[in-house]
């Protein structure tokens, strides 16, 4: 008699683990699916983003090699595809370059938008803070104080790392638009700021000494000037460095 009890209790959890398993063994098999599609997913993101990188490294050091060889036209062809493969770090220094051959062939309009893309493209400051500023130079002699201050007080806030060259800038464009009173104030507060790197001290003093000379006229074309030098280029993207070589260490990195 107990061996009949137990067949049955037998019977009835062997029926209890069949419904278990019809019910639960689809939902884990699901979730087991979805884990490996988005392991395979990321794999093969990965592998391209790598590839990619890779593609703008070689791409990115051919623009610089041409630039060496007085190849602009080369050297352009070769950032565009590096801005084309890169990732934003890449993208970015690509199109600074591009924007420093417009520079170069007087193309000042190609080579603000140039800029402009480059300040978009990567989300760290040192890189599109620094083509903002270059963008802003070059605009100054085509655009209103208004867009140039738009474009300027982002990158001018305590902590952007180059926060003093762009209050720089917006006191030449005061300057530049007959704003002498405001723009003096700013290159004094600029002259006399602790953390003041010395060459815009200097820059601010020898401005301010304008100004007070009654030479103030001369100096937007100090403003275009300006806008013709390089910006402190960051070197190349660490996580993506180009190539080793001769000649991409010892390229000369462009605005």
């Amino acid at each position: 008699m107990v061996d009949v009890f137990e067949q049955v209790e037998e019977e009835l959890r062997s029926d209890r683990y069949k419904r278990l398993a019809r019910t639960w063994l689809p939902v884990v098999g699901g979730v087991l699916l979805v884990a490996l599609i988005a392991a395979l997913a990321f794999w093969g993101w990965d592998s391209l983003q790598t590839s990619k990188a890779d593609k703008a490294s070689i791409a990115f050091d051919r623009g610089v090699q041409s630039l060496q060889a007085d190849n602009p036209v080369g050297a352009d062809a070769a950032f565009t595809q590096a801005a084309r493969d890169g990732n934003g770090a890449y993208k970015a220094m690509a199109l600074m370059q591009r924007g420093g051959i417009a520079v170069d062939a007087n193309r000042i309009p190609d080579a603000i938008a140039r800029f402009d893309e480059a300040a978009k493209a990567s989300r760290d400051p040192l890189l599109s803070d620094a083509a903002a500023l270059k963008a802003a130079w070059l605009a100054m002699d085509s655009e209103t104080l208004a867009q140039i201050e738009a474009r300027l007080a982002p990158i001018a806030k305590d902590g952007r790392p180059f926060s003093p060259f762009a209050l720089e800038a917006l006191a030449m464009a005061r300057l530049q638009n007959g704003q002498i009173a405001p723009a003096r104030e700013a290159l004094v507060l600029l002259k006399n700021g602790l953390d003041t790197p010395d060459i815009i001290s200097q820059r601010a003093d020898l401005a301010i000494a304008a100004i007070d000379s009654g030479a103030a006229a001369t100096l937007p074309a100090i403003v275009r000037a300006q806008g013709a030098l390089p910006v402190a280029p960051p070197a190349a993207p660490a996580a993506a460095a180009p190539p080793a070589g001769p000649a991409a260490s010892a390229a000369p990195a462009r605005p």
